[in-house]
């Protein structure tokens, strides 16, 4: 992992822990932000670098517990909690929704900067894996009309001739057409098409990987 690209933001209203836990992250080269309520971390914008939320469970405006189920659907960085009670129930719950890890304080610090390198690569894979996404998302957008028609069929492992039948088309046409298709969507492959059609919910059919997922 490189330095100086990834984020802490410690969310806990003791002045002494946000102190001591900024220290412990400077003391690795983690730049690292304290704030005293998760009203204080709604204000701010979202990250746009690897990031982790380090949480404390007692917060004066709202639980930890209750922020992370307030924004588990949203796009958040992965939550370390820490906690001065041992309380089973939270702890699950907290790992149920997606918590990296449920701390219980005093905690060692090696343990807290494994959890915290451990959600920033995490953190960073979603993000990668959101911009491929996006970059998928505008190479379709790219498509016509037509080459949009043509995707689901080539896709499917239908023959040229059985494609361009359900489309009412020649199968000269249809080569023409699956050939741009191969080339705005930046395919190397028949198999690397049937990833991104699968990565981009795009329904195949009549086809013998219909409910399969391509390694």
């Amino acid at each position: 992992m490189s330095h100086g690209d990834e984020l802490v933001i410690v969310v806990d209203d003791d002045p002494v822990v946000q102190v001591s836990l900024c220290d412990l992250f400077a003391s690795v080269r983690i730049r690292s932000v304290a704030l005293g309520s998760v009203k204080e971390y709604l204000a701010g914008p979202r990250p746009e670098q690897p990031t982790c939320l380090v949480l404390d469970i007692n917060l004066p405006d709202m639980s930890g517990l209750e922020f992370q189920a307030k924004i588990h659907s949203d796009d958040h960085p992965p939550i370390v909690f820490l906690t001065g009670y041992a309380d089973i129930p939270s702890s699950v719950s907290a790992m149920k929704l997606g918590a990296v890890d449920f701390l219980l304080k005093p905690f060692a610090g090696e343990a807290l900067l494994s959890a915290v390198r451990g959600a920033i690569e995490l953190d960073r894979r979603r993000m990668q894996e959101r911009e491929e996404l996006s970059a998928l998302r505008e190479r379709f957008e790219s498509l016509t009309r037509r080459e949009r028609e043509v995707l689901p069929l080539i896709v499917s492992g239908l023959l040229n001739k059985q494609a361009a039948v359900e489309l009412g088309i020649s199968e000269i046409t249809f080569q023409v057409h699956r050939g741009h298709v191969m080339q705005k969507m930046k395919a190397a492959s028949l198999a690397d098409l049937v990833r991104m059609a699968t990565k981009l919910d795009i329904s195949i059919l009549h086809s013998r990987y219909a409910g399969a997922h391509p390694q």
